[in-house]
């Protein structure tokens, strides 16, 4: 089953879902199993997550890193489709392709035996919950190394920075009064609105750095009103603030918490990812990607906040590098289908490349 056939099938489950991610691992699991990598699944915070080692048994490691879940879609993205070089599908190319052709690489290494080789695999990288992350699990467990390389969308470039995250749950109160005098009352649900423009024009807003134009901020919900007739004296906004390394989160939130009549709950934070342009093995991912196109146009920032951060944390550098594709959390997600081979075998060239290209002066001894 190559890249392919492989990734159609994983779209097939509705990994918006706790019973379809149980699926999915079971079938990643299996996949594995019958090709002689052994994989080891467990759960944390209830949901599944996979792990499997190959090649060599000390020396030089590298970190394959997933996820499996998917945002929620409708039952027809659920049914792959083919058009011309375009795979369509819900997660097809965040991240189901890109996870594929992550799970062919390994089979392809698991014969080596002179990089260590870690796949892992999380459930829970499109959630929102500000818990310890499947992502945290695996780095708790020993799956670090000396370099990672999580899936995500960067259309064949190397992804050496990402935005920090700050979702935030806003509740903004006003006054009561009938809906037949709202002049008497003081409109929570319009304050709201108020207050997310007022966050939109802050300071920040207006920044850029070397890989980003500007931060994102975004209005994903909100909650307010419990009678049609009745001037509603709260409202809560579930408001979604992307910002650049170097920026503040504190500093963010503390200018939005002196906000009037609104209190900030933190939903979810997440730093920004960095990793330096001239780090060994991102300049030889570059070289086994670059495919004619000059190695500095191959690192880009991007816009997502990413797991890669787990791994930064731990002292294991990291980047992002995914397959071509488009349309992620959106009703006609794609991905290149030919790309998803190239992306296989840039895997697979860097992993073989390490000893022969870095030499021992970086590669560490376990």
């Amino acid at each position: 089953m190559h890249e392919q056939a492989l990734a159609e099938r994983l779209i097939t489950y509705d990994t918006s879902t706790l019973d379809g991610m149980r699926e999915a691992a079971g079938f990643i699991k299996g996949w594995l199993e019958a090709r002689d990598v052994e994989a080891k699944d467990g759960a944390h915070n209830g949901l599944p997550v996979i792990a499997a080692t190959v090649g060599a048994t000390r020396g030089p490691t590298i970190v394959l890193h997933g996820h499996l879940d998917v945002v929620p879609g409708r039952a027809e993205q659920f049914e792959p489709r083919v058009e011309g070089d375009r795979l369509y599908g819900r997660g097809a190319y965040d991240m189901k392709g890109g996870l594929a052709a992550m799970m062919c690489a390994t089979r392809d290494l698991a014969n080596q035996s002179a990089v260590r080789v870690h796949f892992v695999c999380v459930s829970d990288e499109e959630s929102d919950e500000d818990d310890t992350r499947g992502s945290d699990y695996l780095v708790e467990k020993g799956y670090t190394g000396d370099f990672a390389i999580t899936g995500e969308p960067t259309d064949m470039h190397i992804g050496v920075q990402a935005k920090g995250v700050l979702a935030l749950r806003l509740e903004v109160a006003g006054t009561a009064a009938h809906g037949a005098t709202p002049w008497l009352g003081d409109n929570a649900v319009l304050k709201a609105i108020d207050v997310f423009r007022t966050i939109e024009s802050m300071p920040f807003t207006r920044e850029s750095s070397e890989l980003f134009d500007r931060p994102s901020v975004s209005l994903g919900r909100i909650i307010g009103g419990d009678a049609m007739n009745k001037v509603p004296d709260c409202c809560a906004i579930d408001v979604d603030i992307r910002f650049l390394p170097g920026q503040s989160a504190a500093a963010i939130l503390a200018d939005i918490e002196a906000i009037p009549d609104t209190t900030a709950h933190v939903v979810f934070r997440r730093d920004p990812a960095i990793v330096e342009r001239d780090n060994a093995y991102v300049r030889l991912l570059a070289d086994c990607v670059a495919d004619g196109v000059p190695s500095e146009l191959i690192s880009i920032g991007r816009d997502g906040a990413s797991d890669i951060v787990s791994f930064l944390e731990a002292g294991t550098p990291g980047v992002e590098f995914g397959p071509i594709g488009g349309g992620h959390h959106g009703p006609e997600e794609w991905v290149s289908i030919s790309s998803l081979e190239r992306y296989r075998s840039s895997l697979v060239e860097f992993v073989n490349a390490i000893p022969k290209r870095l030499g021992a002066a970086h590669l560490r001894i376990a």
